[in-house]
């Protein structure tokens, strides 16, 4: 049942990106599964073929972007439900000094008025990561407050940073334990060359993202976070530093679909699928996640779920029971390649075609 699948990554890969997994499970199952092209393909921004170039498996490890802050997001809402976090108190309960405008609730929905980015390892070069943390955390408020939408990695951030106060542990900690290893995703977590898990095989399961001269070691990024702020903060922030197998991503994609598991109650997930209003975005938008995106959900407008800058997206629809996840290095060897919506639209719809045949 692959079959078509694997003709639409061959599509893509490696015109829109060097590798890509994708799965689509229906009612609980696997129904479809691919991967094709190379973890690493490039050594330099000029697309010199690398020497050795190994092939992509299902187990490969991706770094999932964006996505991460669905990982945030479960942990603010586990500890939401220990009573250790409020969604609609001041994060200056946690963070004193902070305007009392900002709760969780307007940085998980982006309307607290917060910048985009802040590219905090050029403002502050010679920084350790605590101090670019206590930077980015006092990034002032310069938009309207409620909305409009603004998208704001800094709000994510600051939100990650909150949990960490409130939960007494970093926030790498408090995602092991109150998602990831009570989900059993042994694959998934920050800063990828530091887990055991994936020794002896070292970066051997890992995709190549971009070329960055300005870091250390040859060749394109591998093991290391893509994204330059996650990366000035250490490996580990609120918006990004996730990597992540298809596999692992899938069970945590099917767990909300399917209401939270061992991980969150019903109704705590259902306030997180929930539209929460905000207003301005080209979709609706609940607590991390967007709901309808035009830009991963192709024919499935019901959808929620998350895109990553690396070319990574998670669709998950509870009306057609199924959830579609694909995994790319769409940024190797530089970014700004054409068709990777084109791409998630087509696993999109390929996942809408088996759920009709279920």
């Amino acid at each position: 049942m692959a079959d078509r699948l694997d003709a639409i990554l061959a599509d893509g890969v490696p015109r829109v990106c060097s590798a890509a997994v994708a799965l689509i499970a229906v009612n609980g199952s696997v129904v479809a599964a691919s991967a094709t092209g190379e973890l690493v393909r490039y050594a330099d921004a000029e697309g010199t073929l690398a020497e050795d170039r190994p092939p992509v498996r299902r187990d490969s490890v991706f770094d999932l972007a964006s996505i991460s802050k669905l990982f945030t997001t479960s942990a603010i809402l586990s500890l939401v439900e220990a009573g250790r976090l409020d969604l609609d108190e001041p994060v200056a309960t946690w963070l004193p000094g902070r305007d009392p405008r900002i709760t969780l609730r307007r940085l998980l929905t982006h309307t607290a008025g917060l910048q985009p980015t802040r590219r905090i390892d050029l403002e502050l070069p010679g920084a350790d990561p605590a101090a670019r943390l206590a930077a980015i955390t006092d990034t002032p408020i310069t938009a309207p407050v409620g909305g409009p939408y603004l998208y704001s990695d800094v709000g994510l951030v600051m939100a990650g940073h909150v949990a960490e106060v409130a939960g007494e542990a970093p926030l790498d900690e408090l995602v092991h334990a109150r998602v990831t290893s009570v989900l059993g995703l042994p694959d998934t977590g920050y800063r990828p060359t530091a887990r055991a898990r994936w020794e002896p095989a070292g970066l051997s399961r890992i995709a190549a993202t971009e070329w960055k001269a300005e870091r250390p070691g040859p060749g394109c990024v591998r093991g290391d976070v893509h994204d330059e702020t996650c990366y000035a903060l250490g490996g580990v922030a609120g918006h990004a530093g996730v990597f992540s197998t298809a596999d692992d991503l899938l069970v945590f994609g099917e767990t909300l679909r399917l209401d939270g598991g061992a991980m969150l109650r019903p109704g705590t997930v259902a306030e997180m699928r929930r539209d929460q209003g905000a207003e301005g975005a080209a979709f609706r938008h609940g607590l991390g996640v967007r709901i309808g995106d035009p830009g991963i959900v192709g024919p499935l407008t019901g959808a929620f779920g998350h895109s990553g800058f690396t070319g990574t997206s998670l669709v998950v629809d509870p009306a057609h029971q199924l959830t579609a996840v694909l995994l790319t290095n769409a940024v190797h060897p530089v970014r700004g390649r054409d068709g990777i919506r084109t791409l998630r639209h087509a696993v999109a719809a390929e996942a809408l075609r088996l759920a009709d045949q279920a």
